[in-house]
């Protein structure tokens, strides 16, 4: 029993032509924004891909920019086939195409979902990049003569004053590393030396953080050094006076970032997915129409359309018993020890499978 039988009259399939011919060019547009949205997504993280510690987040732009790609070549073919479908007779000329480009067309689709799906699924892996990437920058901070690093300082100084985050979870991350160049200490002053000394690792570690780190919106000039110490500024209470510095680390302001921007993204693909999986729909019920007006042999007659000839138990039914002929075909073949020659899976002799007699030989 066919799935969703629907009947149709011939104003209503070309009708129903015509308006899946418009749809697949407004699928051209939807084709180019998925492209769009990903070249869009690839170039922020590019933009903080020294921030970044794996690279596999560039797994979500390049998924959509290579099915936006796709989605433009099959909608444009899509909305020449359904042009021609107005007239019967030039459907003759891709009746034999319809049905694998409706299957290609569903995996295509699926693409689209799993695209949508991995906007929201790479929370995890991304918070995790960010924040190994972020420790090692913040480490490096310092290294701005070293090549490939070198550029670092500027990059971590422009993302805490832009996202008005400092440190990685907060700005005592900066206590904890060595982030002023050992070529601008003073080793003449016993200060200096007495603080590297007391170092294990002879590092100098001070409770400060860089300019970048200061809150312009303070009334109070920023306080970036000797900030645990009380005696060192007027009228100043480490406890418990709001620091003049930005209060979140910048991990939590990249993953809210990229957040907000991935699952807005992943909802506009998620509504491109039905877009593209009503317009599948439509194509599938003008195919089946279109080819049992074909069977009837009275183009002016109605017909009838469906998205499954059997039913869903009977069609996945029917694919697993094509999926296991093939193997045996491959299993039969490597028997035989020669793949180079070409032999049936089965040899059909008629109804019953039963070989003909074989004739004798009269010499």
């Amino acid at each position: 029993m066919a799935v969703l039988r629907v009947r149709f009259t011939k104003t209503q399939r070309d009708r129903l032509a015509q308006v899946l011919w418009l749809l697949n060019w407004i699928s051209v547009v939807t084709g180019l924004i998925l492209f769009s949205l990903g070249l869009f997504l690839k170039v922020e993280i590019n933009k903080r891909r020294e921030l970044m510690a794996k690279q596999e987040v560039h797994s979500v732009p390049d998924m959509l920019i290579a099915v936006g790609l796709i989605a433009c070549v099959i909608n444009f073919v899509g909305g020449k086939i359904c042009y021609d479908c107005v007239d019967t007779n030039k459907f003759l000329r891709w009746k034999l195409v319809m049905l694998p480009y409706i299957i290609c067309t569903f995996f295509f689709t699926l693409c689209v979902l799993v695209g949508a799906l991995m906007c929201y699924t790479m929370h995890g892996e991304l918070k995790e990049s960010l924040a190994l990437g972020l420790q090692d920058a913040i480490r490096y901070y310092k290294d701005t003569d070293t090549p490939g690093r070198c550029f670092l300082k500027s990059t971590v100084d422009l993302l805490q004053i832009q996202f008005q985050c400092c440190g990685n979870a907060g700005h005592r991350d900066w206590f904890q590393i060595q982030w002023i160049s050992t070529r601008y200490l003073d080793m003449s002053k016993r200060e200096v030396v007495d603080r590297l000394r007391s170092n294990v690792e002879g590092k100098y570690l001070v409770d400060g953080v860089p300019f970048s780190c200061c809150n312009i919106n303070s009334p109070r000039p920023c306080i970036q050094y000797q900030i645990t110490n009380n005696s060192a500024h007027f009228n100043y209470d480490y406890q418990t006076e709001e620091l003049n510095l930005w209060n979140k680390g910048c991990h939590q302001a990249l993953v809210e970032y990229f957040t907000y921007i991935m699952h807005s993204i992943g909802l506009i693909v998620l509504l491109i997915w039905l877009f593209e999986l009503s317009v599948l729909t439509g194509v599938r019920y003008l195919q089946t129409a279109l080819e049992n007006v074909l069977l009837q042999g009275d183009p002016e007659s109605e017909s009838e359309g469906w998205l499954l000839e059997n039913s869903f138990a009977e069609t996945a039914r029917s694919s697993f018993n094509i999926i296991k002929n093939l193997g045996k075909c491959n299993q039969i073949e490597a028997e035989n020890g020669d793949p180079n020659v070409n032999r049936p899976c089965t040899a059909h002799y008629g109804p019953d499978n039963v070989p003909p007699k074989q004739m004798p030989v009269v010499s």
